[in-house]
């Protein structure tokens, strides 16, 4: 009898998305794109913080985005109301984006920028965000090609979440901790969560703050325009 043969499946299939999202992102520094992968739960403001990171920036830097649900339009037609070009990527049930899923996305949206005549002549956006689907496992498995992974914890779901879902707060350089003006009626300890997120990646920078106010944003701009500055420098 011949010996059994285990072939690990997923393994193969991370390595080779290991490997396209670095050569995603080689393209992206080449071309001075920043292209941020940005995570949460549904519901932790995602869009909201988009929307008015949008608008505090959009006169400094060149901005696209990219829209991942697994249907609905709902948050594209809210950007595209914060004055920025962006498109919708439908998954098609899948509750994330890999590295080719991101490759096909920048290449539409670099065909839908070459038709918008307010563009004509311009360079490739400066920065790009990749609005991920809401989920708080699948996402953070895949290696989407990007500059920058951003997440987004927002208060009512807990200072807990580093050590319910390590993998997502491992991968990620930066998380905001959303809806704090909301901290007086929920039993999070914001030192606590920052301890827990330190016991999973110390070297993400934790950054408080209220998307629907503006409270704390101003660190979360300074943050997003000092890598840019750095990625397209390099």
């Amino acid at each position: 009898m011949s010996k059994l043969r285990v072939i690990d499946v997923k393994r193969g299939v991370l390595d080779a998305n290991d490997a396209a999202a670095d050569e995603l992102r080689a393209d992206l520094h080449r071309r001075g794109t920043f292209l941020v992968n940005l995570m949460s739960s549904p519901g932790a403001g995602k869009t909201t913080t988009l929307v008015r990171t949008i608008a505090a920036l959009r006169d400094q830097l060149d901005i696209a985005v990219m829209e991942a649900d697994i249907d609905s339009d709902v948050d594209t037609r809210t950007v595209l109301d914060a004055g920025v070009p962006a498109i919708q990527l439908h998954t098609g049930g899948m509750c994330h984006l890999d590295a080719g899923m991101t490759r096909l996305g920048l290449t539409e949206l670099q065909a839908h920028l070459a038709e918008l005549p307010e563009r004509a002549g311009l360079a490739d956006p400066e920065l790009v965000f990749l609005e991920n689907v809401g989920n708080l496992v699948c996402p953070a498995e895949f290696d989407t090609g990007a500059s920058a992974n951003a997440m987004i914890l927002s208060v009512p779901e807990g200072d807990d979440k580093p050590l319910k879902y390590p993998l997502m707060f491992q991968v990620c350089d930066v998380v905001l901790v959303n809806k704090i003006d909301v901290l007086p009626y929920f039993d999070f300890d914001l030192a606590r969560f920052e301890e827990n997120v330190r016991l999973r990646n110390p070297k993400a920078q934790v950054i408080p703050i209220c998307a629907k106010t503006g409270e704390g944003m101003d660190a979360w701009y300074q943050w997003l325009t000092s890598k840019v500055s750095a990625w397209r420098s390099a």
